[in-house]
């Protein structure tokens, strides 16, 4: 087991258990599900709140030969890792001008371009060295953000080649990523593999040559086959939530939810009738009490949209938050029950022991799972658990 901020001793005021043995096992499944195609672990944001460097690891132990970051300090970190072995490439896709592209590339990272910009600021940044990029050609399909336009293509095509023939980089990889993947039957899920698959023809007729080919995210690597080319990417799944609930529950499809947010009750106490409960009174007891003060708040990610709303697992019975969630802590009604301080109050997990989940969490606040996880916050320690190979 390993932990980030470990306390000093006594209870804990709050952690995040991730469970890598759920997350090895969340990596099988999703390989099962594209046996020919290779894998990436996307550990961007340091993994979805997870801990980018541990997961990593368990993905690699698990089958996946690439790993995925956005930003290129993301990607640096992870390189760093002496665990992590020497033949996992990675991948970083984020890029703005005047980033570290020299250093990246002394770093064994494979860089994605989606502008001519990127292009020339990558190259200038390699002329009079021995080094040479591994570089992976971005197209917008149609999610519109990054990626090149359709009417631009042959342009970037055509100067990444002639940098590789001046043997500054190689064209490695070809890819794209999908705007409704998590809309079943969405029109823009097949105009976009259509245009996909028109631009990568494109760029072979003009000479690339790639190693992969890829444009599945969580949603079309579950249940999109035709989508998996040379490699897939999960992200979200990866940590056991479903990428939308029309897709099914994370159960529905064989995955386990890996992080469970946990705190210790910092006070429970008896108040009469009609007694407000945090900022602006939203809360009234309907009557006589108690209440219990849970340390953690929008500070620690816990979102202020679930004020009112957001369930909490006190004693075996689930509880709402009472009133306005603060930036430190939020009150549950106990409704008369009386645990003790320091016993635990869990806000989501996998669900096993009744316990709400992100997604339950995510349907409080009217956003989505990823957000849930992604935006717990520093103050909280990730606790990893089952780091082992086995399981």
């Amino acid at each position: 087991m390993s932990e980030t901020a470990p306390p000093r001793g006594g209870t804990p005021r709050a952690r995040a258990e991730i469970d890598l043995a759920a997350l090895r096992a969340n990596v099988r499944t999703l390989r099962a599900k594209a046996p020919g195609a290779a894998f990436m672990a996307v550990v961007k944001a340091d993994g979805y709140g997870h801990g980018a460097i541990p997961c990593a690891r368990a993905a690699v132990a698990a089958g996946a030969t690439w790993i995925g970051t956005a930003t290129p300090e993301e990607a640096l970190a992870v390189r760093a890792d002496p665990a992590l072995p020497a033949d996992v490439r990675v991948l970083c896709w984020l890029w703005t001008p005047g980033g570290p592209w020299r250093e990246a590339v002394e770093a064994d990272i494979d860089l994605s371009v989606s502008d001519i910009w990127a292009l020339r600021e990558l190259t200038g940044a390699l002329r009079g060295t021995s080094l040479v990029a591994r570089v992976q050609l971005k197209a917008d399909t149609g999610l519109g953000r990054n990626g090149c336009q359709p009417a631009d293509w042959p342009g970037l095509v055509t100067e990444a080649l002639r940098a590789e023939r001046a043997g500054l980089l190689r064209v490695t990889g070809l890819w794209s990523h999908f705007a409704c993947a998590d809309e079943p039957g969405h029109p823009s899920i097949g105009a976009q593999l259509s245009l996909f698959r028109e631009m990568v023809t494109q760029a072979e007729d003009l000479g690339v040559r790639p190693e992969v080919r890829h444009i599945a995210n969580s949603p079309a690597t579950l249940t999109l086959p035709e989508t998996h080319f040379d490699l897939v990417r999960p992200g979200i799944a990866m940590y056991g939530l479903s990428p939308a609930p029309a897709l099914g529950s994370s159960a529905d499809l064989g995955l386990r939810p890996v992080m469970t947010l946990s705190a210790s009750l910092a006070l429970v106490k008896e108040v009469p009738g009609g007694h407000g409960v945090s900022y602006g009174h939203h809360y009234v007891t309907p009557g006589e009490t108690t209440l219990g003060l849970v340390p953690l708040g929008y500070a620690d990610g816990v979102p202020r949209h679930a004020s009112g709303t957001g369930p909490v697992l006190v004693g075996g019975k689930w509880r709402t938050v009472a009133g306005r969630i603060a930036m430190d802590q939020f009150v549950v009604d106990l409704g008369g029950d009386r645990p003790a301080p320091g016993d635990e109050a869990v806000l989501f997990g996998p669900g096993d022991r009744g316990e709400p989940t992100a997604e339950d969490w995510a349907q409080a606040a009217g956003t989505i799972g990823y957000e849930i996880v992604t935006r717990v916050g520093a103050r909280v320690p990730r606790v990893h658990v089952n780091e082992g190979r086995a399981g």
